[in-house]
């Protein structure tokens, strides 16, 4: 089993980051991870994702359907996704007020068949820096907005 995890501190409320990780219906115009996602930030929703498949150099894409595993509104959202045995990911952002902005802890939780296979250097260079690439949108997105 592989942890990934990144952080940030973006200057605005974690409801105002809340709210654009939220709407996944604008993923495509921001998010260099998580290029497409449809459906509700609510807890037990299905929500269909087409991601850069990392593990294969980040140029293929994944198709998967996703189910919202933590929602609560400016503080963790959450989805985790699977293919038996192979792949099994949890992918979470926690939020956590800090000064006049929000400490974002990014993070992902791989296991299965295949997660076995990565190395710690594989994942941190094909992952992390996807991962950290999400926060900096994240941020300009934010700011952007507001």
């Amino acid at each position: 089993m592989h942890r990934i995890s990144t952080e940030a501190v973006i200057p605005a409320s974690p409801d105002e980051v809340w709210a654009v990780l939220a709407d996944f219906s604008r993923y495509t115009e921001w998010n260099p991870l998580n290029l497409e996602a449809r459906g509700e930030a609510r807890l037990g929703a299905r929500v269909p994702m087409v991601f850069r498949n990392l593990a294969a150099g980040g140029e293929a894409v994944v198709r998967q359907t996703v189910r919202i595993v933590a929602a609560e509104p400016g503080r963790e959202l959450a989805w985790s996704g699977h293919v038996p045995f192979l792949f099994a990911g949890r992918h979470g952002f926690v939020l956590t007020p800090q000064g006049r902005g929000t400490h974002v802890l990014h993070t992902e939780i791989l296991g299965g068949l295949l997660a076995r296979t990565w190395s710690k250097a594989k994942i941190a260079r094909d992952f992390t820096p996807a991962y950290e690439a999400v926060n900096v949108a994240l941020a300009a997105r934010v700011a952007a907005l507001h």
